[in-house]
């Protein structure tokens, strides 16, 4: 499976940016799509999964009614609407894919494929 991510750039506190990852190759093979985030000298951490059968959604807390992930199958597409945009959600925005089951989908090592990674600056 190969992920590319696309749409981040420089946006004012307040705004908003779409970021959209795009699956190619045994895309039949995936459970889940997640968003990831690694700003400068911190660790890459979870921002939202969404999972392949029923769409349901987990978002970290930081992000809850700011963000909203979803996906379009037929497309092999999963989106990252980022609202309300804070200077601390400046970061690189990587997509991820599992095909894994019955996993939470929160952690890195649940994740078997990652997109080459997308820069999100928010100014303040």
């Amino acid at each position: 499976v190969q992920l590319q991510a696309s749409g981040g750039g420089l946006v004012q506190a307040g705004g908003s940016l779409r970021l959209s990852c795009a699956a190619s190759g045994r895309t039949f093979s995936i459970n889940a799509l997640g968003w990831f985030r690694q700003a400068p000298g911190k660790e890459r951490e979870f921002v939202a999964n969404i999972k392949r059968i029923g769409a349901s959604t987990y978002y970290t807390d930081s992000v809850k009614g700011r963000f909203t992930i979803s996906s379009n199958n037929a497309e092999n597409t999963v989106y990252l609407q980022m609202n309300s945009l804070k200077p601390e959600d400046t970061a690189v925005y990587y997509c991820a894919a599992s095909s894994s089951w019955l996993s939470s989908y929160r952690n890195r090592h649940e994740y078997d494929y990652w997109g080459q990674g997308t820069q999100v600056t928010v100014s303040s």
